[in-house]
């Protein structure tokens, strides 16, 4: 069975984005873009909720990202995607596919399906999959910066989760990686 991954930057104080949903604030060097790079050649598919994905479509496939970052921007692009959204009546990134109900009984599927593993970069959509146990892993990217305020990083959570670390990684930059997995689930 395939996992379910959840990957998140952080800053030091549990915000995902800064005010006005910025980001420029993630510390990215080439350590880890290379990191980054090999998570994502880990996976087949990348599951995003509404606002990631309006996010991450309106960045990679453009020219800025092909010319600033051509290897992330190749393999986001030719990755397979899911977008859950309610909202949403179409996608036009490349490769991917707009799911509008049954999201829990979806990821189930895909987690069945054989393959590589899958990861999620949406705080929202995560909190309702951590809500009925569908995320396997969770990695932490700590950033050495404190932003005051933001979005925390499990904004909406209803019921505790307790985490048990398994893994960490130091990057020269500052940042750690932290690796969880729900108590009591092995990897």
């Amino acid at each position: 069975m395939r996992k379910l991954i959840f990957f998140m930057a952080t800053s030091l104080d549990g915000y995902y984005e800064g005010p006005g949903h910025s980001i420029d604030w993630h510390n990215v060097d080439e350590e880890v873009k290379e990191f980054a790079n090999a998570q994502l050649d880990s996976v087949d598919v990348v599951l995003f909720g509404r606002v990631s994905y309006e996010m991450m479509a309106a960045y990679w496939p453009t020219a800025l990202a092909l010319k600033n970052d051509p290897v992330t921007a190749a393999a986001m692009n030719s990755k397979a995607k899911l977008v859950f959204s309610r909202t949403l009546s179409n996608v036009t990134w490349q490769n991917t596919r707009l799911v509008k109900d049954n999201i829990e009984q979806e990821v189930i599927k895909l987690k069945a399906q054989p393959g590589r593993d899958l990861i999620i970069g949406s705080s929202d959509l995560s909190v309702s999959l951590m809500a009925h146990g569908l995320i396997d892993e969770f990695r932490i990217m700590l950033n050495p910066v404190a932003l005051g305020e933001g979005k925390s990083l499990f904004k909406g959570l209803q019921e505790r989760l307790n985490l048990e670390l398994f893994n960490t990684r130091t990057f020269k930059s500052g940042n750690i990686l932290l690796y969880y997995r729900p108590k009591g689930k092995s990897s």
